[in-house]
């Protein structure tokens, strides 16, 4: 047999329930902590300053390391020399060569491809960080692996 609520029970559980609704769009939408990156850079380069502060502005938590000898770091991490752009970042276990946009490195940290990282290879003009007024070329982004293979991930 159920029983019956007083009104003041009716009127607790009510707030409570109101109270509880009011917190749920607050939980679903709670962000994950951001994703850490390092980011080794010459010291002297302006574009890789652009990019750091791009994946700032993208959610990433970015530490940025000066290095005189940054061939010495894609050298370590297996970035093929035709690849190679003007800084290197390590990001989800992932290595990111150059220019490459937020949305595919988030792209590829969902989806967790094979392969040592992605590079957008030279410094091509309108790509983040290297934006210059209007001027946009168009550019690939490339997946490598460990053995130095490369295939078009994305066109830009």
């Amino acid at each position: 047999m159920s029983r019956a609520f007083s009104r003041r029970e009716f009127l607790a559980r009510g707030a409570a329930s109101a109270f509880a609704a009011s917190l749920l769009p607050a939980l679903l939408t709670a962000s994950s902590p951001p994703v850490s990156m390092m980011v080794y850079k010459d010291p002297s380069c302006g574009c890789c300053k652009k990019w750091i502060a791009l994946m700032q502005s993208a959610g990433f938590e970015v530490s940025a390391r000066d290095t005189p000898d940054i061939q010495s770091i894609k050298r370590r991490y297996n970035v093929p020399a035709a690849l190679s752009s003007c800084h290197t970042a390590l990001v989800g276990g992932y290595v990111i060569e150059g220019h490459v946009p937020a949305d595919l490195i988030n792209k590829l940290l969902k989806d967790k491809p094979k392969i040592v990282g992605l590079a957008a290879p030279g410094m091509p003009v309108g790509s983040p960080g290297m934006e210059m007024g209007g001027q946009k070329d168009a550019y690939d982004v490339v997946s490598f692996d460990a053995a130095g293979k490369s295939a078009i991930y994305a066109r830009r």
